[in-house]
Order: C-alpha cells, then structure tokens, then sequence
C-alpha cells in the first residue's frame, strides 16, 4: 500500500458523511462519477454509529461446505496479515458461497478483530450476534443477517476481493456510515475536505436561494449558470 494518510486527515474525514465525501471526490475528476462506492446491497447495520475510515485489509472465505484438507487458510495467517496493515483496519470479506450461507462474524470475532486495531467489517456475506456487536461499538456493513457460523473458514488473505460490486485491495482507504460504503484515493486523501468544502458552499447557496419567500426560478437559474 502507499504511505498512510496523516491521522489528523483521518479524524477529519471520520466527520463527514459518505454523501459528501462522494461529492468531495468528484471535484477531482479524478474517477468516473458511478465507480468508487459500494452497492445499496451492502447495508450498515448500525446506523447510529458515526461514520468509520479505515485501511482495508481483505480475506475470502467459504461456509457451505467442511473445508477439504489444507485448503483453510490459518487463523494465525490472517491475524499476521491484519498487523501488517497500519491502524485503524476494515476487514473487507468476500464471501464466495452463492448464496452465503455461514457468518464468519459474531460477538467473538468481533471481539477479536477489534483487539487487533479493527474498527469493522464489510461483507457480501452475513453477520450475526448484533447486540453484542454493537455494544463494542464495532460497525458491521453486511449483505445478510445470518444465524449459523455454518462450516465458514477462510480461503485466501491479502489479496483483491470484490464486495458490493467494488474491488478492493489491502490497504484501500475506506469511509463507511448508514449511507454505505465509499473508497478514498490515496493521492487526495487529504484534499476531500477541501473538495467537501467547495460543494457544500455552492449547495448553501441553492439551499438559501429554495428557502426565501422571494424565490424564483430565475435566481434559481442563475446559480446553475
């Protein structure tokens, strides 16, 4: 991965919205407008947790079937891959069941993730024991609710997973809140707010110019140009 992002930038963006974190990304012309973010398939689960920002580290698994022998990657293999990552970590889950059927996370990997500087998960695939969860404060983005950690056992860490139609390597820097899931690019990290800045200024304006009892379609006109 490239070099990490100030952790002062970090804080900052853990204060905006994914919504307008979108908006500050296009000022860039840096992506196409329709690339860059998660599907609506990915929902948080825990709305009322502020928004989380991150370094991705990844892994695969499978739940349908007993794994075949030597085909389980380690436990150990992947908890070395999540410290080889700076903090704060997302662990992105590609979940290669169709359809899932087993929950790699509950209250005790949770638990474990966030001992190893996790601060949640995003996953294809299902997640369980949301009380607890909550309760650590540890955030859950998910296709599924599950009941059954089923046969799950992971295939591959640290390589490229695709989740919600967005392909993600380790080390992606991700914001994620109730609105979904978005991917920062490095090289402008700490310029998002700026470009943040400069949308909701222009947005004010068309927001003041709706709400005066002499609005009229000319002045709203001339905003747009």
């Amino acid at each position: 991965m490239t070099n990490p992002v100030d952790p002062a930038v970090l804080k900052t963006l853990e204060t905006i919205p994914s919504p307008a974190i979108a908006n500050g990304i296009e000022t860039f012309d840096i992506r196409p407008r329709n690339e860059g973010f998660m599907s609506a398939e990915i929902a948080c689960r825990f709305p009322d947790l502020p928004p989380m920002v991150g370094y991705a580290v990844t892994a695969k698994i499978r739940a349908a079937q007993k794994p075949a022998e030597g085909s389980a990657v380690a436990r150990r293999e992947m908890w070395e891959h999540i410290l080889s990552i700076p903090g704060p970590r997302i662990v992105v889950i590609e979940d290669l069941d169709d359809p899932p059927v087993g929950s790699f996370w509950g209250e005790v990997n949770a638990n474990i993730h966030r001992a190893l500087g996790c601060i949640g998960t995003v996953t294809n695939g299902g997640v369980r024991d949301l009380d607890e969860v909550h309760a650590l404060g540890f955030h859950f983005f998910s296709a599924q609710l599950q009941v059954s950690h089923a046969y799950v056992h992971v295939v591959e860490v640290g390589t490229p997973v695709t989740v919600g139609g967005l392909t993600v390597k380790p080390g992606d820097l991700l914001h994620g809140d109730k609105h979904g899931i978005c991917e920062i690019p490095h090289e402008i990290a700490d310029k998002v707010y700026d470009g943040v800045k400069q949308v909701e200024d222009r947005e004010a304006k068309i927001i003041e110019t709706c709400q005066r009892p002499d609005f009229t379609i000319d002045k709203l006109s001339k905003l747009y140009g």
